[in-house]
């Protein structure tokens, strides 16, 4: 397993050993020990997975402490760009963006920590999006950043008015504007 650190604290992007042959291919998406290994210690609780038609925005979406969330996110089918906003105040980092490319093909994983707001845009025609989560959802720590905040200023990969989203992702506030507690 490669893990990549990103110029955000904690935030980091893995890439599992594949084995490929004839048949296909395997790989580990997980392994407590390998991750242990590499510095990572989660007890993940729950999984949760996302069929998305292209232009699909999900997010950007957080839980507040005490149920905030880190997540190992990645692609089963198809191909996403994952975005992931800092909230955390006492980082450098605070307020910017990190956006990567995770498909089924290059099949790379992100692990974001608790403190980030996260959301994806789909890029192919569908994709299914798989993330394990180390908190469980707490419908009253749910918060969310809205997707086109100019002072963020996320480039979600595809024109704007391809982009699909929710009623409430629509109206989530800016990052000035909204409450949250890391």
């Amino acid at each position: 397993m490669k893990v990549d650190k990103t110029d955000f604290e904690e935030l980091i992007v893995i890439e599992p050993d594949v084995f490929f042959d004839d048949r296909g291919y395997f790989m580990e998406s997980y392994n407590y020990n390998t991750f242990k290994v590499a510095g990572i210690r989660m007890n993940f609780v729950q999984d949760n997975q996302t069929l998305s038609k292209r232009g699909v925005v999900r997010g950007l979406h957080f839980q507040n402490e005490p149920y905030a969330q880190t997540k190992l996110v990645r692609v089963i089918s198809g191909s996403i760009l994952d975005v992931v906003v800092d909230l955390r105040r006492h980082t450098p980092t605070f307020g910017k963006h990190f956006a990567i490319e995770l498909s089924a093909e290059n099949r790379k994983q992100l692990l974001v920590p608790k403190g980030f707001a996260h959301g994806f845009s789909v890029l192919s025609e569908t994709a299914v999006v798989l993330y394990k989560c180390d908190e469980f959802y707490h419908p009253e720590a749910e918060g969310g950043i809205l997707y086109n905040d100019p002072n963020i200023g996320i480039d979600w990969g595809l024109p704007d008015e391809e982009l699909i989203l929710s009623g409430k992702d629509k109206i989530n506030p800016t990052l000035d504007n909204a409450t949250f507690k890391f």
